[in-house]
């Protein structure tokens, strides 16, 4: 060997080991860059992030609502389920309507009936014996009827010896008897089976 060869310095070893060391502190830090953004992007697709300007808000001051729970009327299935519809948008039950309507036109029959009847009144409450007794009354939509006087005797209402004709709706005669104690009379018009009230008046003996 020649004086002329040179050594390899220090410096010239240790270049090559330092590049190394350089290369891959870089790809580390590339490869925790692209770590980093495909987390980011990840929890932004999935909703985790916590920033919600994008959203405009959506679900800032949303408040969660619980519905009650009600009894279900199934044979089979769960005794329990929640109850999700609006109380106000709830339908009445099967039934209800209908038995509804069925009073109202019941009640309205019944008013009807009631104003159509044969109203009767007496003059007097008591009155000596074969003492007049005025009988008259009213009987819707009975003009040009002719109605039966009617006395109740031996548990029965018998026809009593007077009639009355229905004139403008209404009527009046009088009658006489000899029965002494409470006499019951009534009206009927036999045509069509309707009856009046009855009023009582005592005959003194």
């Amino acid at each position: 060997m020649s004086d002329d060869q040179q050594q390899p310095s220090d410096d010239s070893l240790r270049r090559p080991i330092i590049n190394g060391v350089v290369a891959l502190v870089a790809v580390a830090v590339a490869v925790g860059v692209i770590l980093a953004g495909v987390a980011l992007v990840g929890t932004r697709m999935l909703g985790l992030g916590g920033d919600t300007s994008a959203d405009g808000g959506g679900t800032q001051g949303a408040t969660m609502v619980i519905p009650k729970p009600a009894k279900t009327t199934q044979e089979s299935g769960p005794l329990v389920t929640l109850n999700t519809e609006d109380p106000a948008t709830e339908e009445p039950e099967e039934g209800e309507s209908d038995e509804e309507s069925s009073e109202e036109a019941s009640e309205k029959e019944k008013k009807e009936a009631k104003e159509k009847e044969i109203t009767l009144s007496a003059g007097q409450t008591s009155v000596a014996n074969f003492g007049q007794i005025d009988l008259t009354g009213i009987y819707p939509g009975g003009e040009g009827a002719v109605l039966q006087v009617q006395r109740f005797e031996s548990g029965k209402w018998a026809d009593f010896d007077a009639t009355i004709p229905v004139s403008g709706e209404s009527f009046s005669t009088y009658v006489q008897t000899g029965v002494g104690g409470v006499n019951r009379f009534r009206v009927a018009d036999k045509s069509t089976g309707k009856v009046s009230n009855e009023v009582k008046v005592t005959v003194e003996g």
